[in-house]
C-alpha cells in the first residue's frame, strides 16, 4: 500500500520552513541596518561638524542616501532570492511522488555540490511511546494539546518525516478490555496538535491497540486517517496489519512496519479473518512482511514493541529478532515499550535502537522514565543511515532539551548501554 503524506501535513511543514528562514533573514538584514546605524550616530556625535561625519563614514550624503538605498535593495533581492530558492527546495522535499517542475529543477541545479548531494538524502527522525492521558490531561485542559510539543517543535517538524508509538487508542466509543491492568482511551482532539508537531507515521502494534476494543482499534485508524497521519501495525486482518506504509520523498520511498512482541491476549494477534495487530512472537510473518516491503521500497524501517518495562538492558530476543530483521532487509529498527531508553547497536552496517523510551506518557515520569529524545536518522537511497539521537528530559509533559551537563550525562549512560557503538557529545552514534 503506497500512502502519500496528506497535502495539509505537508503544506503545514512546507510552511514553518519557510516561515523560519524568513524570519532568520529578515532579521540578519535588520540587525545590520540597525549596526549600521548606530555606528553612524556615534560618529555624528562625537563629530564638531556634520561633514567630517560624511567624510568618517566614506562619503557625502548624496553617496550615504544612494549607498543605504542600494544596500536596502541588495538586501531585498536577495532575500527574496533565498525564499524562492528555499521554497523550491522545500516543496520538493515536501512532495512524495509529484513530479519536479522546471523552476525546482533550476533551483536545485542553483545550489553548491554539498547541496546537492546533501539532496541525495532524506531526514527520518522517531520518538518513543506517546500516551496523552491521566497526568497529562490535567495539564493540557489548562494548556491546551500543542503546549505538549513546544520545546521539541522543531526536532519533530524539521525532518521529512517522523514517527512515533501511539500506545492508546483514539475513539468516543468502545468497549473497556478486561483482564489486563492498563486500560487507555483518548479523545480525537489529541491528534491535531500531534500533526501540527510535525508527526507524519504512528505505530499502532503494541499492548494497548484494542484496550478498547475492535471497535475502538478501527476507530483510532480512521481519526488518524482524518487527521493526516499515516498509520500501519493493525487491520480488519493479517494481510492488512502487515502491510506497510510507504512513504516517498524527493524519489526515495520509506517501508514503515509495525509489529509487537507484546500482547495481553492472544486473540489479539491479527490472523486471515481476525482483526487486530501484526505480532512477531516468532518472527515467520514479520520476516516475510519486512522482506516484501524491500521489494517496494529503497529504505524499510521496523517499528517493534518489545522488551521488559522499566528495564533499560534489552532481552536476548530483542537482539536476535533485530538482527533477523536485518537479514530480511530492514535497514532501521526502533524500539519501544520498556519505558526507558535502552542502547543502540549496529548489525551489518544497519541500526538498532532497542528503546527511545517515553516520549509523552500517562504516569508521572520520575528518574530514567524522565529521559527522552528525538532519535534522527539521515539515510541515502541505498538504506545506509547515519544516527543522531538528541536527548530530553520531561518537564510538565513537556519533552524538553536539558542543560548541557544533564545532556552529556544522558548521552554517556546511553554509550555504556550501547553494543559496539558509543555517543558522542553532539548525539551522533559511531562505532566504538
Amino acid at each position: 500500500m503506497h500512502v502519500s503524506r496528506s497535502e495539509t501535513h505537508k503544506q503545514d511543514k512546507l510552511s514553518r520552513k519557510k516561515r523560519l528562514k524568513r524570519l532568520i533573514i529578515v532579521n540578519l538584514t535588520l540587525l545590520g541596518i540597525l549596526i549600521v546605524g548606530l555606528g553612524a550616530w556615534l560618529a555624528a556625535a562625537n563629530s564638531d561638524k556634520l561633514q567630517d561625519w560624511f567624510s568618517f563614514a566614506g562619503g557625502n550624503k548624496k553617496e550615504q542616501a544612494e549607498a543605504a538605498k542600494q544596500d536596502a535593495e541588495d538586501a531585498g533581492n536577495a532575500a527574496e532570492q533565498e525564499g524562492n530558492t528555499n521554497s523550491s527546495i522545500d516543496e520538493q522535499s515536501n512532495k512524495g511522488g509529484t513530479n519536479v517542475t522546471p523552476e525546482e529543477d533550476n533551483a536545485a541545479a542553483a545550489e553548491p555540490e554539498a547541496a546537492d548531494n546533501e539532496a541525495e538524502k532524506i531526514s527520518l527522525s522517531f520518538v518513543g511511546d506517546l500516551l496523552v492521558e491521566q497526568y497529562v490531561s490535567a495539564i493540557t485542559e489548562q494548556e491546551g494539546y500543542d503546549y505538549l510539543y513546544k520545546p521539541s517543535m522543531l526536532y519533530l517538524s524539521e525532518p521529512d518525516l517522523t514517527a512515533g508509538n501511539l500506545e492508546f487508542p483514539i475513539t468516543n466509543r468502545g468497549v473497556p478490555a478486561e483482564g489486563t491492568p492498563y486500560v487507555f482511551k483518548g479523545a480525537p482532539d489529541v491528534l491535531p496538535a500531534m500533526r501540527n508537531a510535525g508527526f507524519d507515521v504512528m505505530s499502532l502494534a503494541n499492548n494497548h491497540a484494542l484496550d478498547q476494543g475492535a471497535e475502538g482499534m478501527f476507530d483510532t485508524m480512521k481519526h488518524l486517517d482524518k487527521a493526516g497521519i499515516s498509520h500501519m501495525g493493525t487491520g480488519k486482518n493479517d494481510a492488512e496489519a502487515f502491510t506497510p506504509v510507504i512513504k516517498e520523498v524527493r524519489g526515495i520511498k520509506v517501508a514503515y512496519i509495525g509489529l509487537s512482541r507484546v500482547l495481553p491476549f492472544n486473540s489479539w494477534k491479527a490472523d486471515k479473518n481476525v482483526a487486530g495487530i501484526a505480532e512477531s512472537y516468532d518472527t515467520k510473518r514479520a520476516v516475510a512482511a519486512i522482506a516484501k516491503a524491500k521489494e517496494q521500497a529503497n529504505i524499510v524501517v521496523v517499528m517493534v514493541h518489545w522488551g521488559k518495562e522499566r528495564v533499560d538492558q534489552p532481552e536476548q530476543y530483542q537482539k536476535d529478532f533485530g538482527r533477523q530483521y536485518i537479514d530480511a532487509g530492514a535497514d532501521l529498527v526502533i524500539g519501544s515499550h520498556p519505558h526507558v531508553l535502552q542502547g543502540f547497536e549496529m548489525y551489518k552496517g544497519k541500526w538498532i535502537a532497542y528503546s527511545l523510551g517515553n516520549f509523552i506518557f500517562s504516569s508521572y515520569p520520575k528518574e530514567t522514565a524522565a529521559e527522552t529524545g528525538v532519535l534522527d536518522a539521515l539515510c541515502s537511497k541505498n538504506g545506509d543511515c547515519g544516527l543522531t539521537f538528541h536527548p530530553m528530559v520531561t518537564v510538565q509533559a513537556q519533552p524538553t532539551p536539558p542543560k548541557a551537563d544533564t545532556a552529556k550525562a544522558i548521552l554517556d549512560r546511553l554509550s555504556a548501554l550501547s553494543f559496539g557503538v558509543k555517543l558522542n557529545e553532539d548525539g551522533t552514534i559511531v562505532p566504538n
